[in-house]
């Protein structure tokens, strides 16, 4: 049969194929998956989890108000979201690697162009623009493929493979600390060191990923029909809401050290908030799978995110900024560990995994693209406070705790427990 481009697999009429075996959920070929994506979330997440670091250094070296500069980083995670859709129904449509292997090529071109640039727009399209369309192609499709060798055990694997965001996020921050600030080897020799650790850490994926499902070469970019299940459309809800707030730390705990408590070296809060988050990434997924169900389990974490954003409020101390720092790094952790192996849930069918995800993906980088623009606004309107800004971030998630509520009960219910 004449295989179809890309183009004609993307918009062609859905069509009746037979069922995929069903997943091994283990032995050697599914853990090396995992060990690839382990490796794509270093180099995606965890870059975009050192934001942090760029913050400080740009809000230094740039004269760009804070909202500004978080642009570049809103963008880059919002984009690793936004180009899901196109990279999802791709991957299932049978060209994981060409995606895979575009979304490397810009990662490595936006890292080593970065490394050129000395203003803020030029930044902005190289970090922000390439760098996200990268982590997107590269995210979406390893997901897509990875999620295709689990059932019983996705939230464990998703969790382990989603600590790669955890080690990026304490390795890349190390190097930009110690290359900027104490070698002293300049803005342009500290980024292409990370564009060579990324080159060689993004090879095992490039050699190793194995799509297991056949392709399905016919169906839509977006499936409408996601939209008349509740629980798909409630889950989006609580995803938006909740990415619309919890990455406000993230962006600016350093600043926040910095300008309110006084810290002047607040390298050590990065770090803390990205290193506590390897064991709040592997456990709680761990205990979805074998006793609470994932939907069970993001409804306590997002009110406890809430709550602890609530409460950053009143810290005033270095002691009660680390409290803080340790506490939420676990829980914001977890949450993002959970929310990729609960949307690759939200499918009737393995083949229509990559589109959904794809979808659930997109939605949420709206989320993402405006999350840290509005914090910084509202930190500029409270004269540099940071009062209005944690308000918002924390109301947000509250609200997408409720919705998490909404869905787990459309899944499953008026029922006080079953596992979802």
């Amino acid at each position: 049969m004449k295989r179809l481009t890309i183009f004609q697999a993307l918009l062609a009429s859905p069509a009746i194929q037979d069922p995929p075996p069903p997943p091994p959920d283990g032995h050697l070929q599914a853990w090396i998956q995992v060990l690839c994506m382990h490796l794509v979330f270093f180099n995606s997440w965890g870059v975009s989890n050192s934001f942090g670091v760029f913050q400080q250094f740009y809000s230094e070296a740039l004269p760009q108000s804070p909202s500004n500069i978080s642009w570049i980083g809103g963008v880059q995670i919002s984009l690793l979201f936004f180009v899901g859709v196109l990279a999802g129904r791709a991957t299932d449509a049978g060209y994981f690697r060409p995606v895979f292997a575009l979304g490397v090529l810009l990662q490595i071109i936006g890292v080593f162009m970065t490394s050129l640039c000395t203003t803020y727009w030029q930044i902005f399209l190289a970090q922000a623009v390439c760098m996200g369309l990268g982590n997107g192609c590269t995210f979406c499709s390893g997901m897509a493929v990875m999620s295709s060798y689990f059932i019983r055990k996705r939230a464990f694997a998703v969790g382990l493979a989603s600590s790669g965001a955890a080690v990026g996020g304490l390795v890349y921050p190390a190097v930009l600390n110690s290359l900027l600030y104490k070698e002293a080897i300049g803005y342009a020799w500290t980024v292409r060191v990370m564009g060579f650790i990324m080159l060689i850490t993004q090879t095992p994926g490039m050699l190793l990923f194995r799509p297991r499902l056949p392709a399905r070469t016919t169906g839509p970019i977006v499936d409408w029909s996601a939209f008349k299940e509740w629980p798909f459309v409630f889950f989006t809800m609580s995803m938006f809401l909740n990415f619309w707030g919890l990455y406000f730390a993230f962006f600016y705990m350093g600043t926040f050290a910095r300008d309110r408590i006084g810290i002047s070296n607040t390298f050590t809060f990065i770090m803390v908030l990205n290193g506590v988050g390897i064991p709040g990434r592997i456990m709680p997924g761990l205990i979805g799978d074998r006793a609470t169900g994932m939907l069970n389990m993001i409804v306590p974490l997002s009110v406890t995110a809430s709550l602890l954003v609530y409460c950053w409020a009143a810290v005033t101390t270095e002691a009660g900024l680390y409290a803080f720092t340790i506490i939420y790094g676990l829980v914001a952790a977890a949450l993002q560990s959970l929310f990729p192996a609960t949307a690759t849930t939200m499918s009737p069918s393995l083949q229509k995994t990559g589109t959904r995800f794809g979808m659930i993906m997109s939605i949420v980088g709206i989320a993402c693209l405006t999350g840290p623009s509005i914090q910084g606004s509202l930190i500029q309107m409270d004269q540099g406070d940071y009062l209005y800004a944690q308000v918002f971030s924390a109301t947000a998630i509250f609200v997408g705790a409720l919705a998490a509520v909404a869905a787990r009960i459309a899944k499953t219910g008026f029922v006080l427990w079953a596992k979802a």
